[in-house]
Order: structure tokens, then sequence, then C-alpha cells
């Protein structure tokens, strides 16, 4: 019996091919293959790339970059939100969760510290793109719609004599740390009221959105600024200030591996709409709506 050729052994890309099916320099293919940013294998001197992993990695929007071949950590950064922190956990998606601040998570993720930073930043004209676009232009990220919430001041439910900035005047006020989103809001929002921060007492940073509201109901602080539903959530009054966005920036290699997959699954599942639904001041709609793409 004749022998056959083996007709199933992978086809590889010169670099030449490569860099024309990427549309970049020779020298850049060298520069990715040389930190294992892409798929390549060195024979006799020469580097050829497996053709259809390579074509699989551009499918998947490889977030590698020159100096950082390995993968981010399965770590959600950034700032707190109580219905994503309760997503993350009832998804079971298995990615872990350090709430620092918006500006402390979008440190983090340029420094590939997190696959997801959580963002709700005012910008001139919109919310979150702006920053986002200035700090990952060019970068392998993606920034998508989570939810509107409503932001005020979080008080106790018999307090009458507050109801708006101006009245913290002579108050004991729970802040949120520097490197919050809602500490820059505030301070905006504290400026245009003229209220300077030496005509109230500050108590101790309050880190999380949760800690935010216990301080009131503890009685550590006459007020917060925070979100209703966390108002809600533990019988506090709440005065509404401002509907804000908060949105998610997501590294795209990250968005195709399987704890992303599932979280974003669970997003669009009816058990998921159903307990937004029960949490005051969110609004969901365009959930998971691009809103900038690197």
């Amino acid at each position: 019996m004749a022998e056959t050729s083996d007709q199933t052994s992978p086809e590889f890309l010169t670099v030449r091919e490569l860099a024309d099916l990427l549309r970049i320099k020779e020298r850049k293919v060298y520069d990715l293959a040389s930190t294992g940013a892409v798929p390549c294998s060195k024979v006799t001197g020469k580097l050829l790339f497996p053709e259809r992993e390579v074509r699989a990695w551009i499918a998947q929007g490889s977030s590698a970059t020159p100096g950082r071949a390995s993968p981010r950590a399965a770590v959600f950064v950034g700032s707190h939100d109580p219905l994503l922190d309760w997503a993350l956990r009832q998804s079971r998606c298995g990615i872990a969760t350090y709430f620092d601040g918006s500006f402390d998570g979008l440190d983090r993720f340029a420094a590939g510290d997190g696959m997801a930073t959580g963002l709700h930043i005012p910008g001139q004209g919109d919310w979150n793109v702006p920053i986002v676009a200035d700090r990952f232009a060019g970068q392998n990220a993606v920034l998508i719609s989570f939810a509107r919430r409503q932001r005020g001041l979080i008080i106790r439910p018999d307090e009458t004599a507050i109801s708006g900035i101006a009245d913290l005047a002579g108050r004991r006020f729970a802040p949120r740390q520097a490197e919050s989103g809602s500490h820059r809001i505030f301070a905006g929002l504290s400026g245009q009221a003229g209220l300077s921060e030496d005509a109230y007492t500050n108590t101790i940073p309050a880190r999380s959105e949760a800690d935010a509201a216990m301080a009131v109901q503890t009685g550590d602080a006459d007020a917060a600024f925070g979100l209703q539903a966390l108002a809600q959530l533990y019988g506090l009054g709440f005065v509404s200030l401002i509907e804000e966005r908060f949105d998610l920036l997501i590294d795209r290699k990250a968005w195709f591996e399987p704890p992303m997959q599932q979280l974003l699954a669970f997003l669009h599942d009816p058990a998921f709409a159903a307990h937004a639904a029960g949490m005051a001041g969110y609004d969901i709609a365009g959930i998971g709506t691009v809103r900038w793409n690197g």
C-alpha cells in the first residue's frame, strides 16, 4: 500500500507573513516574540508562528504587551459597588476583589494587577470615558456600562435639618478615601455649594460604600456621601444629589477567560435583574453596552 502524506501538520507563518497579517513592522514581530506575547517556535534559528494559534490569539484580542507576558490575576479592583459585589459572589465566577477606590483601581489596572476595575469618575461631558481614553489609548481594554446610580447624602431616618450639602456645616461627616471617585465628586459638589472642609468635622475615612452607610447607622457620623441603595438597606434617610455612571474597564484578554465570561453571562440572568430591581437608585438599562474600545 502506498504511503500517504500527512495533511494534518500545522501551518506556520514567517516573520514577514505575520507582520503583513498584523499590519505591523517586522521589528515589532520580533518584540512580540521575545516577550512571549504571540505564539511562536524557533526552528534552525528562524522564528515560525503556528497560524491556527495566531489567528485564535487575534480573535481573542490578546492583551499581552511587551514586558508583560504573564496573565492578569483574577481580581476585580477599583470602586466598590454593592450590586457588582453581590454579582461576583452569586455568579461563583471565582474572581477575587480588592475595592479601594476608582483611582486606585486605575493605577492597579495600568500596572496589570487586576483583570477589571470599576469606575465612577466625572469627566468633561461624560463619566469615565475621558480619563480612560486618556490613560489607556491604544491598549487592549474595553469600557462597558454597568449601571446608573443615585448618589447623595445618607442621614439618620429622623434627621430633618439636612436637605443639602450646605447643611453639613457644624456636623460630623464620614468622608471617603482620597483614591475614591466619591471623594472627587463630593469635593466638586461641596465647592459649588460654598462649603469649605473646615466647616464640618471629618470622621475616619469610609473605605467602601457599606462603611459609609454604617458610619451613620452606628452614630459615628451625622452624614455620609453614599448610595441610595445602601441608605435603604440600612434603614437610613437619603437626600439625592446626583445620578452617576458606574462602568467596568476590562482587560480584553481577560474578557474571554472563563471567570469573566461566567460573570458577564450572569449579568444577563433574570436573577441579576430581579436583585437589581430590588435595590433603590439603580438603573441597569444598557448593561454590557460598550462605551469605549481601546
